[in-house]
């Protein structure tokens, strides 16, 4: 009985994971625990190995898909060994739980447009997965192949276990159709002449297109899924950093000694804690059945990949963790993410989220909130300004600091109560 290959739960929170990229191919001979994909959760990539010596049988779930966990993958087997039919494929039915990623809106309209005047011929040519005529199993990666391109499956010949038609025969099918000489079509119908032509794609000059990447893809859903879910309001308030860098400038040697960098964003998250605690609301999340307070206080920390986009490891519980435990916690956090270290669960469970854009010089911003969390606090560049201190001229090095909240849970006073007790916190360090 061959092997199957099962979508693993990756994380105690994650449910679902992209399919990113296939490592081997059908036919092809793995060893136990070889990598046989790349997977996608929440922006973390993940390795799945495999579980079992053998060939690769069949390759069920396509690149780009999304599938829960517990999903049937692929076949691993002997060469001559049969893959189960249809649905009887041991009790997990696999079209039930894979999801296509979704192909946004203007492509659908444009694909549908496109696919119009051929549905109905794709519809006879391509047959759905699973036992077709005398066709035997056809999978859907090799189904979906045959819709997009046309190929009547008959006329396809099976190198596959039994004859079965695998995604290297469909491939191969179409290249050497391509190369086929061209048979001049019979004149058509008066019908079937269209009245106008749209203009020619290629003759618009476009100009390099970069192809979205799934972490792109991801970013991109979130940022446009929260702006749509709540009601974004910022306020930003300037902070004196003096005590701040005085602070660090005594204790960075000590804290290196003990192998950690003492950064700024450990102050920031320090006094993040500090505010949450007074003020819980914040802390907070919208229901319908009323506005859940989340006990433990879990630091969000956005960390920029440059052009790959960014990634939020999460402190979990930072209320618990002295200055030097959160710097040390957030130099692991973010060497690994660069790295592309972290496990799915490492950017799960955010309760409130920090972003410093300053430390590419922006002065001050308005962050889009992660949900389903209540605010986002937002950190500038560090700079020494000329300010007034009693009646005097100093110069200091001052910092704006934005607090993006959900208007349906917070109202203004209390964002500025919260953001003045960051502030507060951080001119007054002790």
């Amino acid at each position: 009985m061959p092997t199957k290959v099962i979508m693993p739960q990756l994380g105690e929170s994650v449910d679902e994971a992209t399919i990113s990229k296939w490592l081997v191919e059908e036919g092809q001979q793995v060893k136990e625990y070889d990598p046989l994909l790349e997977v996608n959760t929440d922006k973390v990539d993940s390795e799945i190995p495999s579980p079992a010596n053998g060939t690769i049988l069949e390759i069920l779930v396509p690149e780009g898909t999304t599938v829960q966990a517990g999903s049937l993958l692929a076949w691993i087997g002997q060469p001559e060994e049969q893959v189960p039919e249809g649905k009887d494929n041991g009790g997990i039915e696999t079209e039930a739980v894979v999801e296509e990623a979704a192909p946004p809106k203007a492509e659908k309209e444009v694909e549908a447009r496109a696919q119009a005047p051929r549905a109905a011929e794709a519809a006879m040519e391509a047959p759905s997965p699973g036992r077709n005529r005398d066709l035997g199993f056809i999978s859907p990666v090799v189904s979906k192949i045959a819709s997009e391109e046309k190929v009547d499956l008959t006329k396809v010949m099976g190198t596959g276990s039994g004859g079965r038609i695998t995604k290297k025969d469909i491939l191969a099918y179409i290249e050497q159709r391509g190369k086929a000489p061209k048979v001049a079509p019979a004149a058509p119908t008066k019908e079937a002449i269209p009245t106008a032509r749209p203009a020619a794609l290629p003759t618009v000059t476009l100009g390099e297109i970069i192809p979205h990447t799934i972490m792109r893809r991801r970013i991109a859903e979130h940022m446009v899924q929260s702006k749509h879910t709540s009601a974004h309001v910022t306020t930003v308030m300037e902070a004196d950093m003096s005590k701040v860098v005085d602070h660090r400038q005594a204790n960075k040697e000590a804290f290196a000694r003990d192998g950690v960098n003492l950064t700024f964003t450990a102050y920031f998250t320090a006094a993040s804690v500090a505010a949450l605690r007074a003020h819980p609301i914040v802390n907070s999340s919208w229901s319908e059945e009323g506005i859940v307070i989340h006990r433990e206080i879990n630091i969000g920390l956005a960390v920029s990949l440059g052009e790959e986009g960014l990634i939020v490891p999460v402190v979990k519980n930072a209320d618990r963790l002295s200055l030097l435990g959160l710097a040390r916690t957030i130099n692991d956090l973010s060497n690994r993410a660069r790295v592309r270290q972290l496990s799915p669960d490492e950017v799960q469970g955010g309760t409130f989220t920090i972003t410093n854009h300053g430390t590419s010089g922006s002065l001050f911003a308005s962050p889009i909130i992660n949900q389903p969390q209540c605010a986002i606090l937002g950190v500038g560049a560090i700079q020494k300004r000329v300010v007034v201190i009693d009646d005097a001229i100093a110069i200091r090095p001052m910092v704006y600091i934005s607090l993006t909240f959900d208007h349906r849970i917070l109202d203004g006073a209390i964002a500025d109560y919260f953001l003045g007790k960051v502030v507060e916190s951080l001119e007054n360090w002790q």
